[in-house]
Formats: C-alpha cells, sequence, structure tokens
C-alpha cells in the first residue's frame, strides 16, 4: 500500500525499511517516551521491528501510522496517522486512533496539529470512517491540545497500563461541519 500526502509543511508517507534509523532516534529518546510509559528501546533491532509490525498493518488494515518528514528539510521528524485498534482500550475494540510522535527538536511548530489533521482527512474522506479516536497521558497536555485544535473532544478519563488517560473523539459529520466553516 502506498500512501503519500503532502501538507503545507510536511510530507507524510508509507514506513520503509530504511526508516528503521529514525525510529531508534524517536523511541530511544526518554523526552518523547515519557507519556508513553518512559519505554524506551535500546537497539535498531527493536526499530526494525516498529516499522515491520507498521508495515504489516497496511497489509492487514490498509491502514498505519505514516512517515512525518518535514518538507523544507526533507528530515524524519517523527510519525502521525491512523491506527486500526484490535485489542480492547477503555471497554472499545475494533477502532481507528489517530496519533503521532515527533522528536524534540520539532515540538511546539504545529506539526502535530497538521500531520493530524491530514490523518483525519484521509479517515473520513478516503477511509469513509465514522467515528476517529485520540489517546493522550492527561498529563501531556501539549497532546491533548494538538488533539483538540482538530476537533477531537474529550470523552472520558481511562486508565491505561496505570496511567490515566484522556479519550477524545470526533465523529464523522462533525469533521465535515468543521471544515464547512
Amino acid at each position: 500500500m502506498k500512501f503519500n500526502i503532502e501538507t503545507e509543511r510536511l510530507i507524510l508517507r508509507e514506513f520503509r525499511p530504511e526508516d528503521a534509523e529514525g525510529i531508534f532516534r524517536l523511541d530511544s529518546d526518554p523526552r518523547v517516551m515519557l507519556y508513553l510509559g518512559n519505554k524506551t528501546i535500546s537497539g535498531m533491532n527493536e526499530a526494525e521491528d516498529i516499522v515491520a509490525g507498521v508495515r504489516k498493518q497496511y497489509e492487514d488494515h490498509g491502514i498505519g501510522r505514516w512517515v512525518v518528514m518535514e518538507r523544507s528539510s526533507g528530515n524524519f521528524i517523527g510519525w502521525s496517522g491512523l491506527k486500526f485498534i484490535t485489542y480492547t482500550e477503555n471497554n472499545q475494540t475494533n477502532f481507528h486512533d489517530v496519533g503521532y510522535r515527533l522528536l524534540p527538536g520539532y515540538w511546539g511548530r504545529g506539526y502535530a496539529t497538521e500531520s493530524a489533521r491530514a490523518a483525519l482527512e484521509y479517515g473520513f474522506k478516503t477511509m469513509g470512517l465514522h467515528e476517529i479516536i485520540g489517546m493522550c497521558d492527561e498529563k501531556n497536555l501539549a497532546s491533548r491540545r494538538a488533539l483538540e485544535k482538530c476537533g477531537l473532544k474529550f470523552v472520558e478519563k481511562f486508565n491505561h497500563k496505570n496511567i490515566i488517560c484522556d479519550w477524545l473523539s470526533i465523529k464523522n459529520d462533525d469533521w465535515n461541519n468543521q471544515i464547512q466553516k
């Protein structure tokens, strides 16, 4: 499956095996993993496994996270996009989650919001989804703000592996009404 979406400042594309180096830089950084259970990876084998896992999601579910590259530099800056969740989370199963993870040097520039908006558009317009979920640690206020800027609304708090998280949601009709304004 080939994905290539360009936004004003970003290129979003499918993961390739050579993206393991970027994933290693991302997921081995304790600042990046602070609100994700502080579980950094320690080797390239783990990064390669992550990339292979995302590529498998493309095959199994027709969607998975995308590499995020800065258009002006061509640099790998992280990942963003949709993931089909098949395990139970917050008493829900089989739903699409929008998420993102960026290298710290790119935080605070609006890239999470820009990439998440592109993912929502793809999910609602191309995939015809009814609803998309967003989740974040309740302490990760920047992540929650990015989701809310995309139109997701807070639904409730839930416990994810002993971390209290926020569950947010946006439905297709609400997204359509939002973009028509």
